[in-house]
């Protein structure tokens, strides 16, 4: 799968990760990566995206919800990660 992405968000989420000692790549967050994936889930299954927002809620807990919340925002994806979450948590 291909997915473009606009200048202004494309960075939004971006953390280091050391590849190698002294080679550092930057990689999408987790939470990026879970919004993505709901985002693109007509493309991948909505199996899996919900499955990867199950996995990040439970390894983050609700304390991760807001970074969650937060990039979904930024994305014009609140709409779809909120009820999903909701869902999860219930």
């Amino acid at each position: 799968m291909v997915a473009q992405y606009s200048a202004e968000t494309f960075d939004l989420g971006v953390e280091p990760f050391e590849a190698a000692p002294g080679e550092v790549i930057p990689t999408y967050s987790a939470a990026r990566s879970v919004v993505d994936a709901m985002r693109h889930r007509g493309r991948i299954g909505e199996s899996l995206a919900l499955s990867a927002l199950g996995r990040y809620v439970r390894r983050s807990g609700r304390s991760g919800v807001g970074e969650l919340q937060h990039i979904a925002r930024e994305l014009g994806a609140l709409s779809v990660i909120r009820p999903a979450v909701e869902a999860v948590l219930a």
